[in-house]
């Protein structure tokens, strides 16, 4: 990735897709090249959190809301220590930020993070395309990195799929932190990070459970050595089926309260004998609706994700760690959204309770853990 910070406004850009089609417009953020996968998010808000969520690691991320940028950017609203996105592609970027906590544009902390970006092109012609085509590698080029299209085009196809990238290992802490308990301590809970949002912690932190975040890498002694309550499996990036599953088996094997989200889902689902499967675009955005189908309830959730379990949905399965159902459903398209063992304490989420920019509808599913702990202990 080759990148320049000085004069993104003015620089002329092009996105190219790896099956040919290409978007003209305007350098956002650094100049440069990046390569990535092409992705669509439909949310109107949150784009802070969406920059900085380690799930979106090597991807280039389409914002479909046409005005990106104008509440700015704090130093509160980070779901991490750095924006992970690949590459940043929006229609009108504000010009001048306006909101009481803005403490400096959009723009200009891309530049900062060297994150290549384009602006001034039609996202509903993009998104469009890849509903129709599905995601796939994608390029932005500005400055010097300009070229003639065709060989652009052939440093696309060279980029790395997605499909059969493992990366959890890139985003996760290298080192266990603890987030304390607010208030008096009732639980601890070992959390496995594979691209952790700092929300998660702080959801948990706030129902009394001291929370150690260890690396993607934590051993199931390592788990076990700080007497866990629960164990947690976090959100994160790449294919589920680089994650190796011995621990995750150990934990179940144990009979341990645990609950997953996101990634977290797809591995449990493999460690229970299901299979996971590439989607054809994903589910990115805040207004996924979702069935909750332990209790009827429909939520408006916020997804990312590119893969998902292959479970059935009409019937109990048999797993070598007791029955096991799925009990979320997306309506839109029938994607399994969650899984629950009936046998023993443990369950799973496709989606993000914990989505700091909302929707909220969904963070029942923290108390739901706390339950299950508190069933474990008596």
């Amino acid at each position: 990735m080759t990148i320049s910070t000085r004069g993104a406004g003015q620089a002329p850009a092009v996105l190219v897709l790896e099956d040919g089609r290409s978007f003209r417009g305007r350098a956002y953020g650094a100049v440069g090249e990046t390569f990535g996968e092409a992705v669509f998010n439909t949310g109107m808000t949150g784009y802070q959190e969406t920059l900085t969520d380690p799930s979106y690691h090597r991807q280039v991320v389409v914002m479909t809301a046409p005005h990106v940028g104008n509440t700015g950017v704090n130093d509160e609203d980070d779901e991490s220590a750095k924006i992970w996105v690949a590459g940043y592609v929006v229609r009108d970027p504000a010009r001048i930020p306006s909101n009481w906590r803005s403490q400096r544009s959009l723009d200009d902390e891309l530049s900062k993070q060297g994150v290549v970006g384009i602006s001034g092109i039609d996202t509903r012609a993009l998104t469009r395309h890849l509903r129709e085509r599905g995601a796939m590698r994608v390029g932005i080029f500005s400055g010097e990195a300009l070229a003639d299209e065709a060989t652009l085009l052939e440093r696309v196809k060279q980029a790395p799929q997605m499909k059969g990238a493992d990366l959890s290992a890139e985003v996760a802490t290298k080192e266990t932190y603890v987030v304390p308990a607010v208030g008096e301590k009732r639980f601890t809970v070992a959390a496995i990070d594979l691209g952790i949002k700092g929300m998660t912690p702080a959801l948990m932190a706030e129902r009394g459970i001291e929370v150690h975040v260890m690396p993607a890498t934590a051993t199931a002694e390592d788990l076990y050595a700080v007497g866990p309550d629960g164990v947690f499996l976090s959100n994160g990036p790449g294919d589920p089926a680089t994650v190796d599953l011995t621990v995750i088996k150990e934990v179940l094997a144990k009979k341990t309260p645990l609950f997953g989200i996101c990634f977290g889902n797809q591995i449990l689902g493999r460690a229970l004998g299901f299979g996971t499967y590439k989607l054809k675009y994903g589910h990115r955005g805040i207004n996924q609706p979702v069935q909750d189908r332990t209790t009827g309830k429909v939520e408006v959730t916020a997804h990312n994700h590119g893969f998902a379990v292959d479970a059935p949905l009409d019937k109990v399965s048999d797993t070598p760690y007791g029955r096991a159902e799925v009990s979320h459903v997306c309506l839109n398209d029938n994607v399994v959204e969650g899984l629950q063992l009936l046998d023993q304490p443990a369950f799973s989420v496709q989606y993000h309770p914990e989505a700091a920019a909302g929707p909220h509808d969904a963070a029942y599913l923290f108390d739901r853990f706390v339950q299950l702990m508190e069933g474990q202990r008596a």
